[in-house]
């Protein structure tokens, strides 16, 4: 909430007036290689702007949150102690979801950990967005036209670093009001100046119509989707690969580091994967994205933009910094936004960070194998703990496996909890062979129910795989 002061007032002003000096407003892009010149500079000069940024932010924040100046006060940090990016790892620990939740449920509907107020909202209100993790009170975020200018830039050097050019042309095939990604994308390609074919509110065989007669270059959806309206087509007598579609933009659920998925998708479409990453919490652009190279090494990577985010791996335990190339939770300090500028937020997915140079050129910090297994999606069974993500790879692993799978956790009548994984496969009686491969590869015992080919339901909005009904 803003706090009607003149203190509140002259903190925002000064956010901004630092916001605008490394702003740019490009509807071209600077050469042949790269959207903006940012995309190649100086380590040394990425973290000068970094420092200068949250030497702005952290009184801004003060001023202008509630959620923030409880925090602030509570910790007995004052805002001037968080000069640059080592005073505040140094001094201001890690925010959690579950902070924001408690914070979202004594202050419906809103909550108080973001700066646009009403008075932001009535003058220059955008858009409101709600947090879609699977767990807890559901965060709400409100945006203003002055981060959508921001966001259009970001998600543009993205797009243009994966290879969306002149020519190319979009279809985006969500329903559009939970995809934060999305919306993203299509506010984007409009500032870049590509056409875009609205493909929303239709089932899949209109939209593969659609891209027989329309001829979009760009597909635009959940990886989950991409499988499913491949199939349809295939179930259609045509072949995805023989499209007009080049690229294949995605976000919403970890793709590329899920080994077997990246491979399968690709295949079925003949074409490149683009990935977006990034959270409702710190400013909805796109912070993680595909270069060219990033499927050229040993393990794929994406991106981090950190002239806008400063980004961070933390243990899991006590979420204290890992060096870099140890595997880590990912944190993020946004950097871009009037409205829910984040100072060091969980936003807990496993990857290993890397600043050897790229050869695409970019400065940015890498995700290697990209980023896979939030820590909120961590399943304890009987003491084994693993991600769905590992039940993923190995049920991509074995052979004539259809593209969904469900995880059914229960507890039997004797307090055991039990894990049954729910596989498409023709063959019914490949149950045992299907729960070895996944013992192997998980190294936990699960029961396996074979069913029919495109029997488990399919969407467009993230993919529900977890059924938790154990006794509590």
């Amino acid at each position: 909430m803003t706090h009607p002061t003149s203190r509140a007032d002259e903190t925002r002003t000064a956010w901004k007036a630092v916001l605008e000096k490394y702003h740019e407003d490009r509807e071209t892009p600077l050469n042949e290689n790269y959207w903006s010149e940012k995309d190649t500079w100086s380590r040394d000069w990425i973290r000068a702007v970094q420092d200068e940024k949250i030497a702005a932010v952290a009184p801004f924040l003060y001023e202008n949150s509630d959620f923030y100046r409880r925090r602030f006060d509570r910790l007995g940090v004052a805002p001037t102690d968080l000069r640059d990016v080592d005073s505040m790892i140094a001094n201001w620990p890690v925010v959690t979801k579950q902070e924001m939740m408690e914070d979202a449920e004594a202050h419906p509907p809103y909550g108080t950990y973001t700066t646009c107020g009403e008075a932001e909202w009535a003058d220059r209100g955008w858009m409101l967005f709600s947090s879609s993790g699977s767990t807890g009170t559901p965060r709400v975020f409100r945006y203003t036209h002055f981060d959508r200018q921001y966001w259009e830039q970001a998600n543009a050097r993205a797009l243009y670093s994966g290879g969306l050019r002149k020519g190319d042309s979009g279809l985006p095939m969500v329903g559009f009001g939970p995809h934060v990604f999305a919306w993203g994308v299509q506010y984007t390609l409009a500032k870049m100046g590509l056409p875009v074919v609205p493909g929303g509110g239709m089932d899949g065989q209109a939209r593969a119509a659609m891209i027989e007669r329309f001829n979009p270059t760009t597909l635009i959806c959940t990886p989950s989707y991409l499988l499913y309206l491949g199939r349809v087509m295939q179930d259609m007598g045509k072949d995805p690969a023989k499209t007009s579609v080049k690229w294949l933009v995605t976000g919403g659920e970890p793709f590329s580091g899920v080994s077997g998925t990246l491979e399968r998708i690709q295949d079925l479409w003949g074409a490149k994967s683009l990935e977006f990453y990034g959270c409702t919490e710190a400013s909805p652009h796109c912070g993680g994205y595909s270069c060219p190279e990033y499927q050229e090494g040993d393990e794929p990577f994406i991106h981090l933009m950190e002239d806008i985010q400063v980004w961070e791996t933390v243990d899991p335990n006590g979420l204290n910094p890992v060096a870099e190339g140890e595997r880590g939770l990912t944190v993020c300090t946004n950097l871009n936004s009037e409205s829910s500028a984040q100072l060091r937020f969980l936003v807990g997915d496993y990857t290993r960070l890397s600043h050897e140079p790229c050869a695409c050129g970019r400065s940015h910090v890498r995700g290697m194998g990209c980023l896979t297994g939030r820590s909120d999606d961590l399943i304890n069974l009987r003491g084994i703990k693993f991600f769905p993500v590992q039940i993923e790879e190995a049920v991509r692993a074995y052979p004539g496996t259809g593209d969904e799978f469900q995880i059914r956790l229960t507890t039997k009548d004797d307090g055991l909890d039990v894990m049954t994984v729910v596989v498409e496969h023709p063959d019914q009686g490949k149950s045992d062979e299907i729960a070895k491969a996944i013992r192997s590869h998980c190294e936990i015992r699960c029961a396996v129910e074979v069913v029919a080919p495109d029997t488990l339901p399919k969407t467009e909005m993230k993919a529900k795989r977890v059924f938790d009904e154990r006794n509590k």
